[in-house]
């Protein structure tokens, strides 16, 4: 069950919280929480005695085991819980030699490993779930501070149209509630109890088996599915594809923050910091180095999507393979989703934003990011066609005399028969050419509110 992070490398690339979530103990523990649930579940419906529970549970202490010998012991049995009850079964017989014969009773391998994976998640997500409403109520708190503030919107890494930074900004809080109720619905929708025994049947515990797992469910606090799903990894599939959304999120707003810190663009950073964004070899530098650790799990998290997604495809009622891939996929996209996303929120939190810079990149086509307003001003005296091909042919003119566009157009008769001066002047202040974009702020961080 391991992390498939290195200690070297976790830090970068995953958060604190989800390290101590998806660490090989926490695991460990959580298949023990199964046995010691397992067995007050069982012995409150008369399945086994009820002065077993205690030494059973007593015994469910995952220091006590040696991680390292289990997991040497797993390659030769073929997955973790086996060497793991019978570790534990002699840890309860040192204790209770009677109470021995009960632990594990009726269960198999892969409820105790599948349980324990579904309480990792439900863990993961509350850790995230943390994460997700700083990063939502920094830009929130971003969106409304720079709802005035005017940014070059690029289409195709091209000069647009202006745009209110803000707007760009509702949108990185809006895309991240969504993947919070994502998370939402997953932990209290998909989330559920395995336990179905050796073939998804409970025949071991005859015709007692629904009342045990109704109780067991009670005990974990986990949802009880129709039926046992052993080969049916949609569940799991599902979590795999909230996670890489969340984690594509995330790189994608990253991945504006560290265009907007080009040099040559400038116009919003990082939060500063001593030893932060340097360089091993060049003192003036200030890389962007959270954007790159969000970028890099975000590159990573499709990928281990894609093997969780792969892994669906399993044999009849338990399979050999497939399942095992889970085993350290799952726990690796837990983690780099948690890296990109303390990422953002570093990002949300502390982003320097240079509004002049901003306003000083607007103008840097000399007033070609106006044309298409001047167009559908001039579209309402002449026609769109006509007046397309004649902006057209004076954005041409701009650009080949070096000009600012708006005295070309003061200087084209053709223009000015129809805009005053003063008209064609107010057509070049960008936030007057904004459409509904205060609207749409307002309509992404409503829900959040």
């Amino acid at each position: 069950m391991s992390t498939a992070l290195s200690p070297l490398l976790a830090p970068m690339l995953s958060s604190g919280p989800m390290r101590t979530v998806c660490d090989d103990a926490t695991t460990l523990q959580h298949m023990l929480d199964f046995e010691a649930a397992l067995a007050r579940a069982e012995a409150a419906t008369g399945v086994i005695p009820t002065n077993a529970v205690e030494p059973i549970a007593k015994a469910c202490r995952a220091d006590s085991f040696d991680i390292t010998a289990l997991a040497d012991a797993a390659t030769r049995s073929g997955n973790l819980a086996i060497p793991l009850v019978k570790a534990l079964t002699s840890a309860v017989a040192r204790l209770d030699a009677e109470a021995s014969r009960y632990v594990h009773w009726g269960a198999t391998s892969q409820d105790v490993i599948d349980t324990a994976a579904m309480l990792t998640l439900r863990a993961g997500i509350d850790a995230l779930r943390v994460y997700l409403d700083r990063a939502i109520k920094g830009f929130a708190a971003l969106a409304r501070k720079h709802r005035d503030t005017a940014v070059v919107a690029r289409t195709w890494l091209q000069h647009a149209l202006p745009m209110p930074f803000g707007l760009k900004l509702a949108e990185y809080a809006a895309a991240l509630h969504r993947s919070k109720l994502r998370l939402k619905r997953l932990r209290e929708e998909t989330l559920a109890l395995q336990f179905g025994g050796a073939a998804g049947t409970l025949a071991a515990l005859g015709d007692r088996g629904l009342a045990v797992s109704e109780a067991l469910a009670r005990e974990l606090k986990l949802p009880l599915p129709e039926a046992p799903w052993h080969t049916h990894r949609d569940r799991i599939a599902e979590a795999a594809s909230v996670f890489a959304i969340l984690a594509g999120t995330c790189g994608k707003i990253a991945r504006d923050v560290s265009l907007m810190m080009q040099t040559d663009v400038g116009e919003a950073f990082e939060p500063a910091g001593v030893g932060r964004g340097g360089s091993s070899t060049m003192p003036h530098k200030r890389n962007p180095v959270a954007a790159a650790s969000a970028l890099g799990a975000a590159t990573m998290a499709p990928n281990l999507a894609a093997t969780i997604f792969a892994a669906q495809v399993q044999d009849h009622e338990r399979s050999a393979g497939p399942w095992h891939a889970e085993w350290p996929t799952l726990p690796a996209l837990m983690l780099v989703t948690s890296g990109a996303l303390a990422a953002i929120v570093d990002l949300a939190e502390g982003l320097e934003v240079d509004a002049a810079r901003m306003r000083q990149n607007l103008d840097a086509t000399h007033g070609l990011i106006m044309a298409e307003a001047v167009t559908f001003a001039l579209a309402e005296k002449i026609g769109k066609n006509d007046a397309h091909h004649l902006i057209e042919a004076a954005s041409k003119k701009a650009v080949a005399d070096k000009k600012h566009l708006r005295d070309v157009l003061t200087s084209d008769s053709q223009v000015t028969a129809h805009l005053d001066a003063k008209k064609i002047a107010g057509l070049f202040e960008p936030m007057a050419y904004q459409g509904v974009s205060q609207a749409l702020i307002d309509r992404l961080l409503t829900p959040l509110d």
